[in-house]
C-alpha cells in the first residue's frame, strides 16, 4: 500500500506539534525533502550555521527570524536528516519558549517561507506511507498518546514497535505457503508436484484458524483498557452513592449530607485500579419528585443507565427493599450488574438471606462506606466481570482496536468456510478464493491490503502536529 515520497513531492509541511497553552518549552515540527531549506529562510544562527550543512541528528542554537528579518524566538534547531527521522524525510524541530505568541510567529514565519500547514496526522501518514510504520503501528502511536491505564500503555507501545504487525505478518506467511501449494496443484497438475497432504493441510488451518480466534478472544480485554469502562453508580437518594465515589477516588469529590437529593447532577470521574481505566459515573438518586431541577437530574441519571457498561446499584440495608429500589432494578437488570448492599453499620431492616434470595440472578456485596468494610471485594468482583474471569497477561498478544477485530472475524469466517470446502473435498481453485480472502483481511490490519478511504479515516482521529 505504501506509496513512497513520490506522493508528496516537494510539498514541505509544518505545524505546532505540542498542545495549547504555557510552558517551558513548545515544539515547531517541518517536514519534507525541502525541509532544510525552508528552515534555513526563518533560522539565523551568531555561528552563521546553515541547518542544510550540518550534520544529521544534531542540535544547534539560534534565533528565528520572519522574511522581514523580525526576530521572532530564540530556538534549538534540531536536524534529522533522510531517511534516519520519524517520516523518513528530512525533517527539522524548533524547540522554541512555550507560549502561544511565540509558536504562532515561528509557524507563521515558515509558512511565508513555503511550508503548508499539516493535516491531521500527515506527519504519520507520510511514515506509513514512506515505509517506516505500518498501519497497526500508526494505531499504536494513537492509542499510547490516548492511554488511560499502564496496562493500556504498554499494550500501545508494543503495537507501536510492531508486535502484533510481526505476528500477523507471521499468519499471511503461513498461509501465502499453503496457497502456494494450493495454487501449484491448480496451475499444473500434469507436472511432477507431490500431492497435498491431506491431513497436514487441515492440521494446518485449524492451527491459523485457533490463532485467530485466540486473537480476537483477547480485543475484549483490549478494549477495555484503551476505552475504559462506564461504570455507574446507581440508586434513590441518600444511599451512599457519592460517599462511594469519593472512596474510590481517594478524594472529596462529591458533596456528602444526610439530606436526601444533595447530589442534582451527573458527576463522571476516571480512576484506574488493578491497572483497569474505569469511567465513574455517580448519579443523581433515582425517584419520583415534583422539583424542576431534580427532575432533570434523575433524567440523566436514567439516560446515563442506559450507556452504561457496568451498574452499582446501591441499597440501604437500615431501609430494606423498597419500591423505589425495584424501580431501579427493573431498569438495570439486564446489564452487568452488582447489588451494593450499604451502611452493614446501622441496624438491618432484612437480613442478608432475605436480601440474596431477592437477587439471586445478580451478585451481591455487604458494604459500609463509612466503615470502609466489603469494598476490596468490590474491587475484586469489578475486575472479575470486567475480565471476564480471564487475566490480559494470558493472552500473547491483545487487539485493542475494533477494526482490528473486524478484519480478524472476516478472516476467521473465511477460513472456516476454506476448512469446510477442504473437508467436503471441493476443487482446488474454491479452496484458493477462501485462502486469498485470508489474506486480504489480515492485510488490512497492516495496511497491505487496506482501501483509501480507511486510511484517511485513520489519520483524521491524529492531532495536527503528529
Amino acid at each position: 500500500m505504501a506509496e513512497g515520497k513520490e506522493q508528496f513531492g516537494e510539498e514541505v509541511i509544518v505545524a505546532i506539534a505540542t498542545p495549547p497553552g504555557t510552558s517551558g518549552i513548545g515544539k515547531v515540527r517541518i517536514s519534507g525533502d525541502k525541509a532544510l531549506k525552508v528552515a534555513d529562510k526563518i533560522f539565523y544562527s551568531p555561528a552563521d550555521v546553515k541547518l542544510k550543512e550540518v550534520e544529521s541528528h544534531t542540535i544547534n542554537y539560534g534565533f528565528i527570524r520572519d522574511l522581514s528579518g523580525q526576530e521572532i524566538d530564540e530556538v534549538l534547531a534540531l536536524v534529522m536528516r533522510s531517511p534516519r527521522s520519524f517520516t523518513r524525510e528530512d525533517t527539522v524541530e524548533f524547540d522554541c519558549h512555550g507560549g502561544m505568541l511565540p509558536l504562532q510567529g515561528v509557524l507563521e514565519a515558515a509558512l511565508e517561507a513555503g511550508a503548508r500547514l499539516a493535516e491531521p496526522g500527515e506527519f504519520s501518514r507520510r511514515a506509513f506511507l514512506n515505509g517506516r510504520i505500518d498501519l497497526a503501528q500508526a494505531e499504536g502511536i494513537i492509542d499510547l498518546i490516548n492511554a488511560k491505564s499502564s496496562k493500556g500503555r504498554e499494550i500501545a507501545l508494543q503495537q507501536l514497535r510492531g508486535r502484533l504487525s510481526e505476528h500477523i505478518g507471521q499468519l499471511r506467511s503461513k498461509l501465502l505457503d499453503i496457497l502456494t501449494g494450493v495454487e501449484a496443484s491448480i496451475d499444473f497438475p500434469e507436472d511432477e508436484i507431490p500431492e497435498l497432504d491431506q491431513t497436514s493441510l487441515g492440521d494446518q488451518l485449524e492451527e491459523i484458524k485457533s490463532e485467530l480466534e485466540e486473537l480476537i478472544a483477547s480485543s475484549r480485554t483490549g478494549r477495555v483498557y484503551q476505552e475504559g469502562i462506564e461504570t455507574v453508580i446507581a440508586g434513590k437518594p441518600n444511599v451512599g452513592k457519592s460517599s462511594l465515589l469519593n472512596y474510590l477516588l481517594n478524594e472529596n469529590r462529591a458533596i456528602v449530607t444526610d439530606i436526601p437529593g444533595t447530589t442534582r447532577d451527573v458527576i463522571t470521574e476516571m480512576i484506574s485500579f488493578a491497572g483497569l481505566p474505569l469511567k465513574i459515573v455517580d448519579t443523581a438518586g433515582i425517584h419520583q419528585t415534583e422539583d424542576r431541577v431534580e427532575k432533570i437530574g434523575v433524567e440523566k441519571s436514567q439516560n446515563s443507565l442506559k450507556t452504561a457498561d457496568l451498574v452499582l446499584l446501591m441499597l440501604d440495608v437500615s431501609q430494606g427493599i423498597t419500591a423505589e429500589d425495584l424501580e431501579i432494578y427493573r431498569l438495570v437488570q439486564d446489564k452487568p450488574l452488582i447489588i451494593l448492599v450499604n451502611k452493614t453499620d446501622l441496624p438491618a431492616d432484612l437480613s442478608q438471606e432475605q436480601i440474596e434470595e431477592r437477587f439471586s440472578a445478580q451478585p451481591v456485596i455487604f458494604i459500609s462506606v463509612r466503615e470502609e468494610t466489603g469494598l476490596q471485594e468490590l474491587k475484586d468482583k469489578i475486575y472479575e466481570i470486567i475480565m471476564g474471569g480471564r487475566a490480559a497477561g494470558d493472552y500473547d498478544y491483545i487487539i485493542t482496536r475494533l477494526r482490528h477485530q473486524q478484519a480478524l472475524e472476516e478472516a476467521r469466517d473465511s477460513l472456516k468456510r476454506a476448512i469446510e470446502a477442504y473437508r467436503d473435498g471441493v476443487p482446488a481453485d474454491l479452496l484458493a478464493v477462501d485462502l486469498k480472502e485470508v489474506l486480504v483481511k489480515l492485510g488490512e490490519i497492516t495496511g497491505d491490503t487496506v482501501a483509501e478511504d480507511i486510511i484517511d479515516r485513520i489519520f483524521a482521529d491524529f492531532c495536527i502536529g503528529k
